[in-house]
This record gives structure tokens, sequence and C-alpha cells, in this order.
């Protein structure tokens, strides 16, 4: 078939092609104009892994941070992030979500695991390229919504990221203070055989530290007052009223990262305020993300204080 030919059957089927073009470009009109509106939200977290680890006091080698940021998306997209999730939103006590639920399960099943999941179906986690950069990304089609989810997704990711860090510590200390409770148990009753065999046997102890009782009671005294002085300082800090304003806190360095982080987003929300107006999704956005920050400043206070 010579190019002439082709082009002969081309210009007898024309009406027909175009045709089909323009019906083909109508539906896409149609359907693009009645879908809604899809909005998407993102939230960048910092994995610093060449620091020190405050917890373990190991630096992750080089040649293991590409994997290192893949475990850290994983976490992200696990269950356990979307199950506090649910919860920091509260979803449990809002009605839409509630309905929506009975009509999917018709009210079987667990309703955390069904807003996990549901959650995690418009989640995007990914690392950035040649950085440590990890971004979270949330679809939707309420603007204050989407952003309201990322950022609950980024404090979940940090919170379970930590209880991951903290949990083999926690089990080994309680392990060793298993192991000092029965050292001492032990250590009191070859006290008190010592004692009862120097009052049998009618020996003299000239020299005090000797005496098991003695030396127990002022061991017992000298906690005492150490324990009644870190009382009266936790006190006259919780009685001022400002605990934003300690010592701890003025010296914690998460809670200073998280005041610079929210001076920031008030500079950047006034400045969405006057240049785009209230109701434009950055500025909406930018009101999202300064509440959650105040929120953050205020558990990690809490947590300083406690």
């Amino acid at each position: 078939m010579t190019l002439f030919q082709i082009f002969s059957i081309l210009r007898a089927r024309l009406g027909i092609i175009l045709l089909t073009f323009i019906v083909t470009a109508l539906t896409a009109l149609v359907v693009s104009l009645l879908m809604p509106k899809q909005y998407s939200a993102g939230a960048a977290i910092v994995v610093d892994v060449k620091s020190l680890d405050p917890v373990a006091g190991t630096i992750l080698p080089g040649m293991l941070q590409p994997g290192y940021l893949s475990t850290q998306v994983d976490i992200i997209n696990s269950g356990r992030v979307a199950t506090r999730v649910v919860k920091v939103l509260e979803l449990e006590r809002d009605a839409g979500w509630k309905n929506a639920w009975m009509e999917a399960d018709k009210g079987k099943g667990d309703f955390v695991v069904w807003a996990s999941h549901a959650l995690q179906s418009k989640l995007d986690a990914k690392p950035s390229r040649d950085s440590s950069i990890i971004q979270i990304g949330y679809s939707g089609t309420d603007p204050a919504w989407v952003a309201k989810v990322a950022n609950a997704f980024a404090q979940a990711y940090v919170d379970v990221d930590l209880d991951l860090k903290i949990e083999p510590a926690r089990q080994y200390a309680t392990w060793f203070e298993e192991q000092a409770r029965q050292a001492r148990a032990k250590l009191e009753q070859a006290q008190l055989a010592l004692s009862a065999f120097q009052q049998k046997s009618g020996i003299v102890v000239v020299d005090e530290r000797l005496d098991a009782e003695t030396n127990k009671i002022a061991e017992l005294t000298t906690q005492l007052t150490q324990l009644q002085g870190q009382i009266t300082e936790s006190g006259s800090k919780r009685a001022s009223g400002n605990a934003a304003t300690t010592d701890d806190a003025m010296q914690n360095r998460q809670v200073n990262d998280l005041k610079s982080d929210l001076a920031r987003a008030e500079a950047r929300l006034q400045e969405n305020s006057g240049n785009l107006g209230p109701n434009h999704p950055q500025t909406r956005r930018a009101e999202a993300e300064l509440a959650s920050l105040r929120s953050q400043l205020g558990r990690a206070v809490g947590q300083v204080s406690t």
C-alpha cells in the first residue's frame, strides 16, 4: 500500500475521525467538570542519620543510610502510625467517619483498623533524592482536612519512631532493675545475718560503718534528703505557672526547635493572609500547620515539666 492510498483512506474516513475526536474531548471535559476538585498537602520530615543517636549512642554508617530511609518510609506507611493518626484526629468521635464505616462494613470488624486503611489509601510517603528528607503527601477534596492529616502523619511518625527507640531501653532498664532488686535483697539478708552473728557472739563494733542497721539508716536519710530537694524544686517550677520559661524547657533542644518553627509558621501565615486572603488553600494550610506546631510545643513543654 502506497502513501497516496493511505492518505486517500484517511480522507474518506475524515468525518468519522473528527466525530470520534469530538466525542472523546467532550467526554473528558464533562468528566473533569463533574469530578470534585482534589487537593494535595505535604509535610517534610528531616531524618538525622549523621548525628549521635541519643538513645543507642551510635552513629549510622554512611553505607546503610539509603536502607535506613527506606525503613523509615515503611514505618510511615505502617498500620501502627495510621492507628496513631486515627487516635490523634479522634475519628472515633466523628459521625461522618462512623457512618461511612457502617455503610462499608455494616458495623463489623474494628473501626480503628478500617479507618487506618482508609487513611493509608491516600497516603504517599517517599524519600527525597540525594537527601535525608522524607516527603509525606496526602490528597483529598478538603484542603484543610488534607493538611491536618498530613501533619498528623508526620507527628505520629515522630512519636512511633521515638517509641521504637525507647522501648528496648525500657526493657533493658526493667531487667537491670530486677537484677539490682534481687542483689539488694541478698545484701540486706547478709547484713542482717552479720548483725545477728555479732550480737550472738558478743562482738562489740567500735566503727559505726560496720553496723548494718546504722549504715542502712544513713543511706535512707541521704536518699530522703535528695528526694525532698527534688520535690521542692519541681513544686516551685509548677507553681510559677509558666512551664515554657523554666530552665529545663529553655535548654531543651526539641522545645527550642519547635519555637523556631512556630515563629516561621506565624510569619508565613501573616504573609499568606495579606497576599492571598484568609480563604485561600495555602492560608488555610498554614493555619493548620500553625495549630499543629502549637500543639506539639505544648506537649513537648509538658513532657519536659513532667
